[in-house]
């Protein structure tokens, strides 16, 4: 029965997700043709994922523990173990911001265009689109457009709700060259509503962490802030997943 009940919502969730997109391609495509008009697409697509999460019950369930500020700038950092993520981010985020995903999305009819020209596509296979996607994220947080990275590189890890080590430098060394805060943002059961390629019914957990400063900080302490934002992330999970799901507050 439960088997059937997450088919059953799968498919209820693939409606949602592709019905109010095909709605609303049409002004996601109007503000792509000007490079003006993006904030604005942004805007739109922020709507989108509310929508979901709305007509899905995901009623999100936020932890701040830090606001950022919606005139500032920042590298968003979060763990990434399900699809679910990048929706999440963009309803959680209220920053005009830039994601940085692979480059496969790219081939996803009408989607991977506005992807493309709204966001940061990268080969990770690929040193010259490595340097690309860094040179491109640098240059979106000096003009004052924040950028949000999973920084294990895709969905890696082996261990759930172990986070794939070591970190990607890319959102490190962003955040050092244009001296703006890292903000940890901790996905505690995303892998648990879509594990796969099914949707299981919960409310999504998330603890938005205090930001981690990079002021005077340098290349040679790139290795240290990877640190100390792996540990503020998988600390979130570990007491989680210790403390019993349903019970933690965070």
């Amino acid at each position: 029965m439960k088997k059937l009940f997450s088919i059953v919502y799968t498919f209820w969730c693939l409606l949602v997700f592709v019905i109010p997109f095909l709605l609303l391609y049409p002004f996601i495509y109007i503000c792509i043709q000007n490079k003006h008009w993006h904030p604005f697409g942004h805007k739109i697509i922020r709507f989108w994922s509310q929508i979901f999460f709305l007509l899905t019950g995901m009623i999100i369930q936020k932890d701040w523990k830090f606001r950022p500020d919606r005139s500032k700038t920042y590298v968003y950092v979060a763990n990434h173990f399900s699809y679910l993520d990048v929706a999440l981010g963009m309803n959680l985020v209220e920053n005009y911001f830039a994601y940085v995903g692979k480059s496969s999305v790219s081939k996803v009819p009408l989607f991977g265009y506005m992807f493309d020209q709204l966001h940061i596509a990268v080969n990770r296979a690929d040193k010259d689109s490595r340097t690309k996607t860094m040179l491109r994220g640098i240059r979106a947080l000096k003009n004052g457009r924040s950028v949000f990275i999973m920084p294990e590189g895709g969905i890696v890890s082996k261990e759930i709700p172990k986070m794939a080590q070591p970190f990607k430098d890319g959102p490190f060394i962003m955040a050092v060259e244009n001296q703006v805060p890292i903000v940890p943002i901790s996905y505690l059961n995303n892998y648990e509503i879509n594990p796969a390629n099914l949707f299981s019914w919960a409310l999504p957990r998330v603890i938005i962490n205090m930001e981690v400063s990079t002021i005077g900080k340098t290349k040679s302490d790139i290795e240290d802030l990877k640190k100390e934002v792996y540990d503020v992330i998988q600390g979130d999970l570990d007491r989680y997943y210790k403390l019993g799901k349903t019970e933690y507050i965070g």
